[in-house]
């Protein structure tokens, strides 16, 4: 049986192609054709079995906090918003890489972040949510 986190990660894989859509997604799946960042954690936790808000904010404080040598896949990885909110959240899937919902004109995809000089200086934490 795989954890919460792989169930996550396999939910929002399965997302791949997907356009970003401000606002977008819902625990059942793409809401106007696709997914924001938030709403693809939203989404990917909710087949976990785990409720999340659709706000990045507020998902930087719906689970436990995970230094970076401790990540596993699932867990939400957060961007941006300088001493604010973070701006942009990711999922984890191991090998340094997440999958996200960039930005406007994107699709959901997998990017490398761990050795990328934009994502490692705007890198705020991770959490794991409770599942």
């Amino acid at each position: 049986m795989l954890s919460p986190g792989r169930m996550a990660v396999a939910a929002a894989l399965r997302q791949i192609g997907k356009p970003y859509v401000w606002g977008g997604g819902s625990s059942a799946g793409p809401t106007r054709g696709g997914f924001d960042c938030s709403g693809l954690a939203l989404h990917a936790w909710a087949r976990a079995g785990v409720r999340l808000t659709h706000y990045t904010g507020s998902q930087f404080r719906q689970g436990r906090r995970v230094p970076f040598s401790r990540l596993r896949p699932g867990d939400l990885i957060f961007f941006g918003g300088g001493t604010g909110d973070p701006t942009h959240v990711g999922i984890y899937v191991g090998g340094g890489r997440m999958v996200h919902a960039p930005r406007r004109g994107d699709v959901v995809k997998t990017t490398s972040f761990a050795n990328s000089p934009y994502y490692r200086a705007r890198y705020r934490g991770a959490v794991r949510p409770a599942g």
